[in-house]
């Protein structure tokens, strides 16, 4: 398989790398365990960067191509690293025909990423999302825990320019 790098350097640590090590060993004789030690690694680096896939594949004795299968469907598994603020934008029905479209683009242009992206300084990532629950105050985003009703793209350029000035 082609190895599929981020753009994102990956700066593990050596400390996380032998924690990985630690929930391999532990679960690496059975193969049912596969997705736990995903989200294990997943909680330890904040997400599945290649070298981790490939950490686990090996640990696990597993081909590559299965654990990238697997961070790749299921929608609980992040393949890009989330900024300091990470936006989540419901792209679903009632947000969507309420404008969430605009305000994703609006947000692609301030902060000069795509979905599923981070900033290189680390401070802003978009994620995406198909509900968040919340139809009646669409369109919805949240940053982080806070949640944002009836967004516009003028609403977005504010509230990114007021989190740039906190840090």
């Amino acid at each position: 398989m082609q190895k599929k790098r981020s753009s994102f350097p990956f700066t593990g640590t050596p400390e996380q790398e032998k924690q990985l090590k630690a929930i391999i060993d532990a679960n690496k004789s059975d193969a049912s365990r596969l997705m736990f030690v995903m989200q294990e690694a997943q909680h330890i680096y904040g997400y599945l960067p290649f070298e981790v896939q490939e950490m686990i594949a090996e640990g696990m004795g597993m081909p590559i191509e299965k654990v990238y299968g697997i961070s790749t469907f299921y929608a609980l598994f992040s393949l890009a690293p989330k900024g300091k603020y990470n936006i989540s934008l419901c792209m679903g029905t009632a947000c969507y025909v309420k404008g969430a479209q605009k305000v994703m683009d609006k947000l692609v242009e301030i902060l000069g990423i795509g979905p599923d992206e981070c900033t290189p300084d680390g401070m802003f990532s978009i994620t995406p999302c198909r509900c968040l629950g919340a139809c009646g105050l669409a369109p919805v985003m949240t940053v982080n825990d806070e949640v944002y009703a009836a967004v516009t793209p003028e609403k977005v350029t504010k509230l990114l320019a007021e989190l740039k000035e906190r840090g």
